[in-house]
């Protein structure tokens, strides 16, 4: 087989795009889209991994130091009571976490090639350099407790749960809800707007636009509810979950209840029953109940697209802005486009998230940690939808005088009704109401009706005079049922 031939490179010298210094983002959520993501960096980038790692050293270090109760004090014993001022000091430590602090654990990294046990020298520093901080101290002396009787694993965990649990409730939730809220105010001030239905894309009963709305928030808000509610687990229990380490080192300590009290002190559900990683089953949940919630938005980006592609929505122009490179009239939702794409990007390593982190060979081996170091990403692209999502709502506006027109081209979807009054009649005992199914599908079936020849048939039914009433003063447009008050009753 013949290899293909790659086009030659450019003759001239050409700059190395990989050299140009701030260095240029490879991925579009560092370049393109930074500004709609910024926020999870605080959360979920990798200096923020490091930040949590510290946090965690630094409370089991006072845990150890100055006990929980019902276990003797101090824990590990020999070990200095900290004061105040010196847990303040070792609290400062993650709090001051910025750009100077990344670059030196960077380089510890580099010597050690391991990054938990830079975090644990980081620390260490700081922890040496205490006296010349705070005069007098008996912190040097704790030194030796920094990760004592730690695996990665066990400060890992807790800081990828401290990180998820932080960009959900401060970042991603606040968006979400205040998206599906957006959508709620639509929905309301839509309630009353009539609408022909469409399913498998032909005309069907009428509904309003605001209740398509209100059943598309409905389902976001019970997703939001569900991550509202999430649990995330943790555990410090050793190399292979047995606290082995501990119980040689320092017998006779109820190390569990001192690994619960740290868990459940940094805000996390203890777990009780480990291997080397705590199992990643709590990750799998919450990132279903994220995929499911951005699936249910996906839904929602195709139907806003369909009902613009419909003129039930007109776009709000943009001044200065172009809709195509050579055809000046268009306004394309390109809001709804990207944010389908995003979704389905964000889903993709949420599936993968949840389906890998599930998974460890035995005591554990490292697929986990590369995996769930695309948590970011994963995050990122469902942020950046709902931010395209809430942008291209707020450029919508209802054309309701297109919507009736199309209502009034459908007369046909007035056959539902009709029959069923019939069928109602029937049981009442009202003679000549046979066969109201079969005769409607005659009538309507693949056929335009207007108001007129509608009108007249009603009038051949001998139907009851209140009944046959009705039937003649309803109109597409008010053939919607309950679907007002639906959107009141049930949007809160």
């Amino acid at each position: 087989m013949t290899s293909p031939v790659l086009p030659a490179a450019p003759t001239s010298a050409r700059v190395d795009l990989a050299d140009v210094t701030p260095p240029i983002a490879l991925g579009p959520l560092d370049g393109r889209y930074r500004a709609a993501v910024a926020p999870l960096v605080n959360h979920l980038s990798e200096a923020a991994l490091n930040r949590a790692r510290i946090h965690v050293e630094v409370e089991w270090l006072v845990t150890l130091c100055n006990g929980v109760p019902g276990v003797a004090t101090p824990v590990v014993p020999g070990a200095p009571a900290l004061s105040d001022t010196e847990v303040a000091y070792l609290r400062q430590i993650p709090a001051t976490f910025g750009a100077a602090e990344i670059e030196e654990l960077a380089a510890i990294e580099r010597e050690t090639v391991h990054d938990v046990k830079a975090v644990e020298y980081f620390i260490k520093r700081r922890i040496a350099a205490a006296p010349a901080a705070l005069g007098t101290t008996n912190l040097p002396a704790a030194s030796e407790l920094v990760h004592f009787a730690c695996t990665s694993e066990d400060i890992n965990n807790l800081s990828y749960a401290l990180m998820v649990a932080g960009a959900i409730r401060d970042v991603w939730l606040p968006a979400a809800t205040a998206l599906t809220d957006q959508v709620a105010d639509m929905a309301r001030e839509l309630a009353d707007v009539p609408m022909l239905s469409r399913t498998h894309g032909q005309p069907a009963t009428p509904t309003t636009l605001g209740k398509e709305l209100a059943v598309l928030t409905h389902r976001l808000r019970r997703q939001l509810r569900r991550v509202g509610a999430a649990e995330y687990l943790g555990k410090l229990n050793g190399a292979t979950g047995t606290y082995g380490a501990h119980v040689v080192a320092v017998p006779g300590v109820d190390w569990p209840a001192v690994s619960r009290h740290v868990v459940e002190s940094l805000g996390l559900t203890w777990n009780p029953l480990t291997t080397q990683i705590e199992s990643h089953d709590w990750q799998a949940e919450v990132y279903a109940d994220v995929a499911r919630f951005n699936r249910i938005l996906h839904n929602l980006a195709t139907d806003v697209w369909t009902y613009i592609s419909m003129g039930f929505f007109t776009q709000i122009p943009v001044a200065g802005a172009t809709g195509s490179s050579t055809m000046p009239h268009k306004v394309n939702p390109i809001r709804f486009e990207n944010a389908e794409a995003n979704l389905e990007i964000s889903c993709s390593l949420l599936d993968t998230l949840g389906a890998t982190l599930v998974t460890s060979r035995l005591q554990r081996d490292l697929t986990d940690s590369t995996t769930q170091r695309n948590i970011g990403p994963a995050f990122g692209h469902s942020l950046l939808a709902i931010d395209n999502v809430q942008r291209g709502l707020k450029a919508l506006h209802a054309n309701a005088a297109l919507m009736a027109e199309d209502l009034d081209q459908n007369w046909e979807v007035l056959g539902e009704p009709i029959q069923s009054a019939m069928r109602a009649a029937s049981v009442a005992g009202v003679p000549g109401m046979e066969n109201p199914y079969e005769r409607l599908k005659d009538l309507t079936r693949g056929q335009r009706v207007d108001a007129v020849r509608l009108r007249e048939f009603v009038g051949t039914l001998g139907l009851p005079d209140d009944v046959a009433a009705r039937l003649q003063a309803l109109t597409p447009a008010s053939y919607t049922g309950l679907a007002a008050r639906l959107v009141a009753d049930h949007l809160a």
